[in-house]
C-alpha cells in the first residue's frame, strides 16, 4: 500500500499543472454504485472493499470517507498509512480539502469518474482559497494499477416483452415528450440501468447488476447506444435496427456529445429519409417553427435548444463537453419511469419473491438441522440450554461463507434464477454488527450456537430482484437481544404497516421505522429503505426511506417497490436487521382529506420472523395480529413450492403467537 501511494504522488508531482491532492471516487463512468472488477480504483489504492466511499491522497496525507454502514469495516480494512473519515460527523471531502489545502492548490480527479452534481460542489467550495479542480490527463490510478483486471466481452441479451411488460418504442415515445415538455431536443443518458431499462437489454458487464457498460443519446428524432461492438450479436444489432436505435462504439460517446452540442449529430439511420417528409414532422411539432432562410422556403429552425443531462449521474467529463446555457441539469425523466413498475413487472416481482422466499425457507430448515447435529444447538424452536456441546470435525464445520454458499444453491434451484443480486450479507455474532458485512473464506468466522446469525441476500431472476434480511439464534438468546430484535421487529411492523397522503417523501417516513427504537434509546446508521428493480439493480431510486436530505427529493408513488429494513447493532456483540420488499398502493380510507388519496404498502416478501426472538410483552395486539396473519399467509403462498418435511417445519414456525 505504501509503494502504491509513492507511485501516485510521484505521478502527482509530474502532472502539468502539479498536483497537490488526487481524488478517487469509487464510481465508474457511469457513476454506479457497484462497479466492474477493473474500475475499482479505490479499493485498489485503499484496500477498502465496501460499496462506497472516496479517498484522497495528498503529499503527506492519505483519507478514506465512507458513510455509517462501512465504519467498523473501514476501521478493520485500512493499513495505517489511512485515516477513517465518517461521513456525518466529520467534516465533508470538499470542505476538509478547502480548509486543509494550501492557497490555490490543483485537485486532481479524472472527471469521468465524478458526476456533475459532485464536480461543481466541489468548485463552489474551492473559490474561497482559488483553489482549482483539475482534469488528469490520464487516470493516475491506472497508469500505475499493473496487473488490474481487462475489460470483460460479456453479450449483450434482450429482455423480452413476457417480462419488461413494455416496449422500446413505448419507452422512447414517452421519453421524446417529456423532451418536447422540457424544451430539450435531446438528452444524455449515462446510468447503466437506464440504458438497459429503456432498450429493453441486459448483460453481465457488473457483479450482481444484469447491465452493459453502454451510454445512450436520445434526440427527437434519433436514438443512440454506445457499446463494446465486440458484444452485440447480429440478432442485437438486428434488433437495435428495427426500433430505430443507432449502435455506436463505446468510446464514440465523447465526440458524439460534442457533436450534439453542436446540433450536429446525425443518424445514419435516417439518411434516406426524405427532407419533405422531415419538414412535415417538424411542422406539425408544437415546438418548431418552418422558417424562411436567404428566400429558401423550408428551412428549420428548432425553438428548443436544451440537451438534457442528470446531474446525479452524468460525468463531468460529458458535461464539459457542454455550453453552459444549453444544458437542462435535471434528474433523468427515465429514473422515475423505471422505478413505477408496470403490471407485468409487478407480476414478476412478486412471482420471484414467492420462489425466494421459498428457497429462504428451504435453508433455514436445513441450517437448523445442521446446527442441531452437528453443533448440538437447542435449534430454530427451542430456548433450552445447550447440553451437548459438541464441535463438529474440520470438514463438515458450517462457516459464514459454507452457509451464503448453501443458501445460493437453494435460490439458483428456482425457475428464472440469474444469479445473486449483491454479495450476501452473513454474518455471526460481532460480525452482524458490521452493517455491509462481505465474508471472506480464508477469514470468516465459523457459525456459533450461542450466538445471532444475520444474513442479507437476494437474487437476479428474469422476472424480479429480489433481497431479504432474516435474523437468527439457535441457541439462547439473551433478555437484551430479545428486546432488541423486538424493537426492530416493531419498527419493521410500524413502517410496513403505514398509511400516508400522496406527496409524502422517504424522508418523513424514515422516523415511523425508528420510533420504536428510540423509546429504548436504540438507532442505526443506516437508511431504512431503497427501491429495487425488475431484474436490474437492486438499489434503484431514484425514491428513498432515510434520514439523509435526498430521500425529500422524490415523493413515493402507488407502482413503486421499496425496502422496509430497520436494524439494530452492537459493535463487538451482534447486529439485528429485518428486510421486507413493499409495493407501494392506494389506500382504501374511509375519508380523504384534502382530497390527496393516501397511499399505503403491500408486503411481497415472504419468509418467517423468529418466534424465539421476540419478546411478546412487548408487541401490541396489533402487532401480534399482523404477525400472525403474515406468518398464515406465508404457509399459504410458499406451500406449493416446499416438500411434506420443509412445510412441517414452516407451519411450525409460524405458529400463532400470543401476547
Amino acid at each position: 500500500m505504501a509503494d502504491t501511494l509513492s507511485a501516485l504522488r510521484s505521478l502527482m508531482a509530474s502532472h502539468s499543472p502539479p498536483l497537490d491532492a488526487l481524488v478517487v471516487p469509487s464510481e465508474d463512468c457511469h457513476q454506479s454504485e457497484y462497479v466492474s472488477a477493473r474500475d475499482k480504483r479505490r479499493q485498489f489504492v485503499s484496500g477498502f472493499t465496501g460499496s462506497a466511499g472516496l479517498a484522497l491522497i495528498t503529499m503527506t496525507e492519505a483519507r478514506l470517507w465512507t458513510d455509517g454502514r462501512y465504519f467498523l469495516q473501514a476501521t478493520r480494512e485500512l493499513s495505517d498509512q489511512w485515516k477513517l473519515m465518517r461521513m456525518g460527523e466529520d467534516p465533508a471531502v470538499e470542505i476538509w480539502m478547502a480548509d486543509n489545502l494550501s492557497e490555490a492548490a490543483a485537485i486532481g480527479v479524472d472527471t469521468w469518474c465524478i458526476s456533475v452534481d459532485t464536480a461543481q460542489r466541489w468548485e463552489r467550495t474551492f473559490t474561497k482559497k482559488q483553489q482549482k479542480l483539475v482534469h488528469t490527463s490520464k487516470n493516475l490510478v491506472d497508469e500505475i494499477w499493473k496487473d488490474r483486471p481487462a475489460a470483460e466481452v460479456n453479450p449483450v441479451v434482450l429482455q423480452p416483452a413476457e417480462f419488461s411488460g413494455r416496449s422500446v418504442a413505448e419507452k422512447l415515445k414517452d421519453l421524446r415528450e417529456s423532451l418536447t415538455q422540457e424544451k430539450a431536443r435531446g438528452i444524455i443518458i449515462t446510468a447503466l440501468d437506464e440504458v438497459a431499462w429503456l432498450f429493453n437489454i441486459r448483460g453481465n458487464d457488473v457483479s450482481y447488476n444484469p447491465v452493459v457498460h453502454a451510454f445512450a443519446v436520445v434526440t427527437s428524432e434519433s436514438a443512440f447506444v454506445y457499446v463494446d461492438k465486440r458484444k452485440v450479436s447480429p440478432e442485437v444489432y438486428s434488433y437495435m435496427k428495427e426500433k430505430g436505435v443507432e449502435v455506436r462504439d463505446y468510446d464514440a460517446v465523447a465526440s458524439d456529445v460534442s457533436l450534439l452540442a453542436s446540433n450536429e449529430l446525425a443518424s445514419s439511420l435516417l439518411e434516406n429519409e426524405s427532407q419533405e417528409k422531415d419538414a412535415k414532422q417538424l411542422e406539425s411539432h408544437p415546438n418548431v417553427s418552418v422558417l424562411t432562410a436567404n428566400g429558401t422556403e423550408g428551412a428549420v429552425e428548432l425553438e428548443y435548444n436544451l440537451i438534457w443531462a442528470d446531474p446525479a449521474s452524468c460525468c463531468y467529463a460529458l458535461f464539459s463537453k457542454l455550453s453552459s446555457g444549453q444544458v437542462l441539469l435535471q434528474q433523468s425523466p427515465l429514473a422515475l419511469a423505471k422505478a413505477l413498475k408496470n403490471p407485468v413487472e409487478m407480476d414478476g416481482l412478486k412471482k420471484a419473491h414467492i420462489r425466494d422466499g421459498a428457497a429462504v425457507v428451504q435453508f433455514l430448515v436445513w441450517l437448523d438441522k445442521q446446527m442441531q447435529e452437528l453443533y448440538g444447538a437447542s435449534g430454530y424452536f427451542s430456548e433450552t440450554e445447550r447440553m451437548d456441546k459438541k464441535k463438529p470435525l474440520e470438514a463438515h464445520k458450517l462457516t459464514e461463507v459454507s452457509v451464503s454458499d448453501k443458501l445460493e444453491g437453494f435460490r439458483a434451484s428456482k425457475e428464472h434464477f440469474r444469479g445473486l443480486s449483491f454479495p450476501t450479507i452473513s454474518s455471526v455474532g460481532p460480525n452482524a454488527a458490521i452493517i455491509h458485512y462481505g465474508p471472506k473464506p480464508e477469514t470468516c468466522s465459523e457459525l456459533d450456537p450461542d450466538s445471532i446469525y444475520l444474513f442479507d441476500s437476494g437474487a437476479q431472476y428474469l422476472d424480479g430482484t429480489t433481497d431479504i434480511t432474516r435474523t437468527v439464534h439457535f441457541g439462547q438468546p439473551s433478555a437484551h437481544e430479545k428486546a432488541s430484535y423486538t424493537a426492530v421487529l416493531k419498527g419493521h411492523i410500524a413502517l410496513g404497516t403505514a398509511r400516508f397522503p400522496n406527496g409524502t417523501n422517504g424522508h418523513a417516513l424514515d422516523i415511523v421505522a425508528r420510533i420504536p427504537l428510540w423509546k429504548d434509546g436504540l438507532d442505526y446508521l443506516h437508511g431504512t429503505g431503497h427501491g429495487i428493480g425488475s431484474y436490474l439493480n437492486v438499489h434503484e431510486g431514484p425514491h428513498l426511506i432515510s434520514f439523509r436530505p435526498q430521500a425529500r427529493n422524490v415523493p413515493l408513488q402507488a407502482s413503486m417497490t421499496v425496502t422496509d429494513e430497520p436494524g439494530y447493532y452492537e459493535d463487538g456483540k451482534f447486529g439485528i436487521r429485518l428486510e421486507n420488499v413493499l409495493i407501494v398502493k392506494e389506500a382504501d380510507t374511509e375519508f380523504n382529506f384534502g382530497g390527496k388519496g393516501y397511499l399505503e404498502f403491500e408486503h411481497i416478501t415472504w419468509a418467517p420472523y423468529q418466534r424465539k426472538l421476540m419478546e411478546l410483552s412487548l408487541l401490541s395486539p396489533d402487532e401480534v395480529t399482523w404477525v400472525n396473519t403474515y406468518h398464515s399467509k406465508c404457509r399459504e403462498i410458499l406451500a406449493p413450492y416446499l416438500d411434506d418435511s420443509e412445510m412441517a417445519w414452516l407451519k411450525k414456525a409460524t405458529e400463532p403467537i400470543s401476547a
